[in-house]
């Protein structure tokens, strides 16, 4: 088991940003529920202890609190805004109302020699309304700013620090020094979590789980489920048999790239399964985006069941399940967050599925999935694919799903990647440039146009491009405009059906990155 670090979630939107930071500096951590048992907790032998934010004042009723275990461990112990207040709150200080709340850019000035925070000035991310009026004993201050005169403390001989400020947002820049010094310096964690440490430990899992029995693997082409499948050829070789569903909701020519790549390239047993029909039948009619999710998870696994009885019936199943899914789904151990959407590879899943699933990617950020897929040698038009939901175009196809309108979507998202790919705004560059994500929405609404010299009335289609470096929040893309109107104008005139359209230009959040 490689040296870990529990970070607490007290219901931060950015609690999974502090373990994104701390990947980012090769530190294993893992994210548990403040009211997750101690022994699933205990049972990572904790170098240290990260509390996070949260929205709560510590004075609330049923407010949440500091878990007797990690005050009881000895071990180092990070509080971040809420994690501070609650700490200081358990440990005996005094948490009081702000009479002026503090949210947003804020200059913090070290006052005190430590090993948590370097000295002077430092521009750091504020967003409380709560503050410190006095630490608890044995706790000294080691930072202020403008309205926070205790804005960080520390009790040195235990290990234990608060910070008021946010340390794991992009708006602190010194915020990953800050987490990497508590977790290093600290907490004596390794620094050794690589795609080759996450690989070796997949395939150690992955065996153990499986033994010698023969194992499906879900694919669809996409990074995450490529490399998942990846992944566990590396662990089990010719147990493995990778069952491609193809249900007609795939992108321009991505049914075939698919078969493909995953023949040719990944060299693995591989099953087509068409079932475009299928899919089509038991979506007619519905136009509800979590309904069209639950059917298409639904029947995945039925034609996957069946695949198993012509199989031998192996009693494993693979799925490229990433981080964000589990959030975003409110899986079982992100009880206190609020669930965005069903994906169909998390909580979707029906109720009587017979197989066990082999998640490997489980509790790995995407650009960590994407390290790995390069460690494991696929080929980079695998590992560079742009992400793709698994309900396919059904959920970017707003409204009813007809063989019709997903070949019409078909063909506007090709022109918007041939355009981006040509102007070399496929991928995100290192400055922030580029699209994290880009892809065309088709609304179920018509607008009147005209062309040549008469009346339409056609369908609109949306363009949706993002950047974002962990996927759980996300900006517009700023596409040039120029760029923009030679996209719009060969959907419009190369698509039969579309005559309009527009540009999202919402953030994540409060928008989700799909439409649906």
């Amino acid at each position: 088991m490689p040296d870990t670090l529990i970070i607490l979630d007290f219901g931060s939107q950015f609690s999974q940003l502090i373990a994104r930071r701390l990947r980012e500096a090769n530190i294993y951590c893992e994210l548990y529920a403040f009211d997750a048992p101690a022994t699933e907790v205990l049972a990572h032998d904790p170098q240290g202890y990260i509390l996070s934010g949260g929205p709560n004042s510590v004075y609330d009723p049923g407010a949440p609190q500091v878990p007797a275990y990690v005050l009881e461990s000895g071990r180092p112990v990070l509080g971040i805004c809420y994690g501070m207040q609650a700490l200081t709150h358990a440990l005996g200080g005094r948490v009081a109302s702000s009479s002026q709340r503090e949210y947003g850019s804020a200059e913090l000035e070290t006052t005190a020699e430590n090993p948590l925070l370097p000295p002077g000035q430092q521009t750091v991310w504020m967003s409380h309304g709560d503050r410190i009026e006095a630490p608890p004993p044995g706790f000294v201050p080691l930072a202020a700013s403008g309205n926070s005169p205790v804005a960080a403390m520390g009790d040195l001989g235990a290990k234990r620090f608060g910070v008021q400020f946010h340390p794991e947002v992009r708006h602190t820049p010194g915020g990953l020094e800050i987490l990497r010094r508590f977790a290093v310096e600290i907490c004596g964690v390794a620094a050794d979590w690589t795609a080759d440490s996450v690989i070796e430990q997949a395939v150690e899992r992955i065996r153990a789980q499986v033994g010698d029995q023969r194992v499906l693997s879900a694919v669809s082409g996409g990074v995450d489920s490529s490399v998942a499948t990846a992944l566990v050829q590396r662990a089990i070789g010719d147990q493995l048999v990778a069952v491609f569903v193809d249900h007609g909701l795939l992108r321009h020519n991505e049914a075939r790239q698919v078969t493909a790549a995953l023949q040719e390239g990944l060299g693995v047993e591989l099953v087509v399964d068409d079932a475009a029909a299928d899919f089509f039948g038991h979506l007619k009619g519905v136009t509800d985006p979590e309904e069209k999710r639950r059917i298409i998870g639904e029947r995945f696994i039925r034609h996957f069941e069946q695949q198993a009885l012509a199989l031998g019936q192996p009693p494993f199943l693979v799925q490229g399940t990433i981080y964000p899914d589990v959030v975003e789904s409110r899986a079982p151990e992100r009880q206190h967050a609020q669930r965005i959407k069903t994906h169909h590879n998390v909580g979707g899943l029906p109720e009587d599925m017979q197989f066990e699933l082999v998640e490997p990617l489980r509790y790995l950020f995407k650009d960590e999935v994407r390290r790995v897929g390069e460690a494991l040698g696929l080929p980079p038009e695998l590992v560079w694919r742009q992400p793709f939901p698994g309900p396919g175009l059904a959920v970017r196809c707003l409204g009813e799903v007809t063989p019709e309108r997903i070949a019409r979507l078909q063909a506007a998202d090709a022109i918007l990647t041939a355009e981006l790919a040509a102007a070399g705004l496929l991928r995100l560059d290192d400055e922030g440039g580029g699209t994290s994500q880009a892809f065309v929405v088709l609304l179920p609404v018509k607008s009147v146009g005209v062309m040549g010299d008469g009346r339409t009335y056609q369908e609109v289609a949306a363009i949706r491009a993002v950047t974002t470096e962990d996927f759980m929040t996300a900006d517009w893309a700023r596409l040039p405009y120029d760029l923009l109107a030679k996209i719009a104008n060969r959907i419009v005139n190369e698509v039969s059906g579309i005559n309009r359209v527009v540009y999202d230009i919402t953030s994540k959040p409060p928008a989700t990155i799909e439409w649906e």
